[in-house]
């Protein structure tokens, strides 16, 4: 599954880096070293201009999910989910 559109979400941030994110009814931790979607853009001759994290999250029943959540008017939107 990949989610398109954009959900409001509140991630947890330890120190400016996501930790925690509730999605669908369910508390994941991340589980990997999220990376700053500013570093995906590297190359591109006009970089965008977002902050915003991808990352893996994993729920207490063990079930992972890659996350991708920007930040956009001073709000975290969740913009991608994959299976």
């Amino acid at each position: 599954m990949s989610l398109m559109s954009a959900t409001a979400v509140v991630p947890l941030l330890v120190d400016g880096v996501p930790d925690r994110i509730f999605w669908s009814g369910r508390r994941y931790v991340v589980t990997d070293k999220p990376t700053p979607l500013e570093e995906l853009t590297y190359g591109l001759t006009h970089p965008l201009d977002l902050t915003g994290w991808r990352f893996q999250g994993t729920d207490r029943d063990g079930v992972s999910h890659m996350f991708e959540i920007i930040l956009r008017g001073g709000k975290w939107e969740l913009v991608r989910v994959y299976d």
